[in-house]
């Protein structure tokens, strides 16, 4: 039997569109259950898939901070992370969560687990 050959993944080679790189971050939220230093990475994902250098310059961060910050090693400062997501054109959205109905018919909201 011949050997396996495995390369690593890297989601920025397949981050191409705006909406693709749109749709991932919404569910990395989704997945990231408040964990900062996660959702930098994934605006390090998606900065890499839109050029670093590029998003350096948009954001008026150096080449250098922008990497640290976003290397999921540390939570950057939210300051930094609007300025990445504007740099991004992307953009933030809330929206609440849906309620669900109980056998009673009453309304309850959804929760999340503590």
């Amino acid at each position: 039997m011949g050997r396996t050959t495995t390369t690593r993944f890297d989601v920025a080679e397949h981050l191409r569109t705006p909406e693709e790189m749109a749709t991932y971050l919404e569910a990395c939220f989704e997945e990231a259950d408040g964990d900062a230093a996660f959702i930098a990475k994934v605006l390090g994902d998606i900065a890499r898939a839109k050029g670093m250098a590029q998003v350096a310059r948009d954001s008026g961060l150096s080449r250098e901070s922008l990497y640290k910050a976003l290397s999921g090693d540390r939570s950057p400062s939210f300051d930094t992370i609007l300025k990445v997501i504007s740099a991004l054109r992307l953009k933030l959205r809330a929206k609440a969560p849906q309620s669900r109905v109980t056998r009673s018919g009453g309304r309850i909201a959804k929760r999340r687990a503590a």
